[in-house]
C-alpha cells in the first residue's frame, strides 16, 4: 500500500518581488499579502512517501540551523525548533525510520533541514539527523553545489556537500543513466531553468501518480505558464520546461506536490474557460492518502 503525507518544516518569508519575477506587486499581492518589509509567507513543505515498509522523504525543508542574523534576513519561522523533526514525530516516525532523502536540489530551504538546529551546532552536534538515510541527488545539482556561480552562491550551505559525502551514504544520480537501485514505480524528470539539474521524482502509486515540483513550480500561484521566480536562472526555459511537464500532468492526472505553497498541499493540473493551464482538485493537508 502506497500512501503520502505532507510534512511541514520551518516556514520561511521572503520578498515577492523577488518570488513573483517580473509580475507587478499590483498583481502578485493579490495571490499572497505581503508584509510591512514585502515579504509573502513560504511554506518550505516535504512529503513522506510510506511504501509497504519503506519510508522516502522528499526534500528537508530549510530547517532550523541558521544564525539569527540571517534567520531575520530569510524569515525563518520558529528558528529554535526543528519543525520537520516534530512533525515526522506526529505522524510516528523518527528520523532514523528514513531510508532515503530526496533532495531535487541543494539550496537551503530544500536541503537545510538535514541539518541539526542552531543551538545544536553550537553545542558541537553536527552530524546530519537523519543517520540511517541514503542521500539521493542528481550529478548536476551536486556540481553546481560545489561550484556555485555567484549569482547563486549564498543559495547553498557551506560545508554541506563535505558532510554529505562524508556520510558514506551519498547517491549521485546522473541523468539519462539507469539504476539498480530505483525500482520501476520511480521516475525522476529533470529541469534546468531554475538551476542545473533540478531532479523532480515522479512517483507511480496504485492509483496514480505523484509528482514533486519543486521550485520548477513553488505552489499554485505560479502554475500559469508565464509566472516564474526572480530566482530563476533562465525564466523563458522555466516556461517551456513547465508546459512539458504540464502536457503529461494533465494527460495522465498526477498529483503535483508544492514544497513552498502556503495553503495548498498538492493538485492536479487542468484548464479554464482561456485554455491557461490552472490547479484543480486542490488538497490543503494531505496525510497518508493512498495514491
Amino acid at each position: 500500500m502506497s500512501k503520502f503525507s505532507e510534512v511541514l518544516g520551518n516556514s520561511q518569508k521572503l520578498d515577492g518581488g523577488a518570488m513573483f519575477g517580473n509580475v507587478p506587486r499590483a498583481l502578485w499581492e493579490k495571490w499572497s499579502t505581503p508584509d510591512e518589509k514585502g515579504r509573502i509567507n513560504l511554506a518550505c513543505r516535504t512529503f513522506l512517501i510510506e511504501n509497504d515498509n519503506e519510508n522516502i522523504l522528499l526534500e528537508t525543508g530549510i530547517g532550523a540551523f541558521f544564525e539569527p542574523k540571517l534567520v531575520d534576513r530569510f524569515g525563518v519561522q520558529t528558528p529554535n525548533q526543528h519543525q520537520l523533526l516534530e512533525n515526522l514525530a506526529s505522524l510516528d516516525k523518527d528520523p532514523k525510520d528514513i531510508q532515503w532523502v530526496i533532495l531535487s536540489h541543494l539550496h537551503f530551504d530544500h536541503a537545510g533541514g538535514l541539518l541539526p538546529t542552531y543551538d545544536e551546532i553550537q553545542q558541537g552536534h553536527e552530524e546530519l539527523v537523519f543517520e540511517n538515510a541514503r542521500f539521493v541527488v542528481s550529478e548536476e545539482a551536486w556540481k553546481r553545489a560545489i561550484d556555485p556561480h555567484p549569482r547563486d552562491q549564498a543559495s547553498f550551505i557551506p560545508g554541506l556537500v563535505d558532510k554529505l559525502q562524508a556520510s558514506g551514504r551519498l547517491h549521485i544520480v546522473k541523468q539519462g543513466a539507469s539504476s539498480p537501485v530505483w525500482p520501476e514505480h520511480i521516475e525522476f524528470i529533470y529541469s534546468h531553468g531554475h538551476t542545473p539539474g533540478h531532479m523532480h521524482t515522479l512517483i507511480q502509486g496504485e492509483k496514480n501518480k505523484l509528482f514533486f515540483a519543486g521550485d520548477l513550480v513553488p505552489g499554485t500561484a505560479w502554475v500559469h505558464l508565464p509566472i516564474t521566480m526572480g530566482y530563476d536562472r533562465f525564466p523563458e526555459q522555466v516556461i517551456n520546461e513547465k508546459m512539458t511537464m504540464y502536457e503529461r500532468a494533465e494527460k495522465e492526472q498526477w498529483e503535483i506536490l508544492y514544497t513552498h505553497d502556503p495553503i495548498v498541499a498538492c493538485s492536479q493540473i487542468g484548464r479554464n474557460e482561456k485554455n491557461q493551464y490552472i490547479a484543480t482538485h486542490k488538497i490543503a493537508k494531505p496525510q497518508r492518502l493512498r495514491f
